[in-house]
């Protein structure tokens, strides 16, 4: 399912929060009522952890992972790599990279299979994609935006791009990641997908200003719950016969 919510007063969820397969990352702030929120979605099934990366609280942005692996770059201290070490489970694999595009999470985006990067990271970076999240590693752009970190959004059921990307660009995306997609917008029109939400193959958290709309076009590329509609109509004709019960 998709789940409204914002940190605080702020709808860039993806801005401040890191969500994979194996663990959510949230950002240090005195946003209680978002942590708590997102704990109660996750924290049964992976560790929600409070931290920062490069003393900001704008881990979306500043970091990559997958449920293999987690990138930061070289700003972050030994104190917060520790933190992570601690916090994360023994599986994950965390280094600490040295890209001049340092923004990480801006200019790459990740599922377990494939990374979609911009075209001038260095090679070094790709290399690290591939030894520590285990990706294969596309250079590529959204048509219009070379950022692809911050204007799509990837689960390993499906991709949503920002909503000008060319259909041609969409058709590459899709044949390339070998699963579904599609162009649209978050938080009452916003362009920037992969600030205004994050995703995994379960759950998605999108800002508070998300429409009913838009919501629902996520949770069918997402495959997030049993949407389809005679799954609706059979719900809906068994809490008829119980009320009349």
């Amino acid at each position: 399912m998709a789940i409204r919510c914002q940190f605080e007063a702020s709808n860039e969820i993806g801005v401040f929060t890191n969500l994979t397969n194996s663990y959510c990352l949230v950002g240090i702030g005195s946003s209680e009522n978002f942590y708590s929120v997102v704990e109660g979605e996750l924290a049964d099934v992976i560790p929600v952890v409070h931290c920062s990366i490069s003393g900001t609280r704008i881990i979306g942005r500043t970091s990559v992972g997958n449920r293999h692996g987690l990138l930061v770059p070289s700003a972050t201290t030994d104190q917060e790599l520790q933190h992570l070490r601690n916090s994360l489970p023994d599986h994950v694999k965390i280094k600490r990279i040295d890209e001049r595009l340092s923004a990480l999470g801006n200019v790459i985006t990740v599922n377990d299979h494939i990374a979609l990067v911009h075209a001038d990271i260095s090679k070094d970076t790709e290399q690290a994609l591939v030894d520590t999240l285990n990706v294969e590693v596309y250079r590529t752009s959204l048509g219009p935006h070379a950022l692809v970190g911050s204007y799509a959004a990837l689960s390993s059921n499906g991709a949503l791009v920002a909503a000008k990307t060319p259909p041609e660009t969409q058709r590459e995306l899709a044949s390339l990641l070998q699963v579904p997609v599609i162009a649209g917008t978050v938080n009452r029109g916003s362009e920037l997908v992969g600030a205004g939400m994050v995703v995994n193959d379960w759950i998605a958290f999108t800002g508070l200003d998300t429409t009913s709309t838009e919501l629902s076009v996520l949770e069918s590329i997402f495959k997030l719950g049993d949407n389809v509609p005679t799954a609706i109509t059979s719900n809906l004709r068994d809490t008829l016969v119980e009320s009349m019960l």
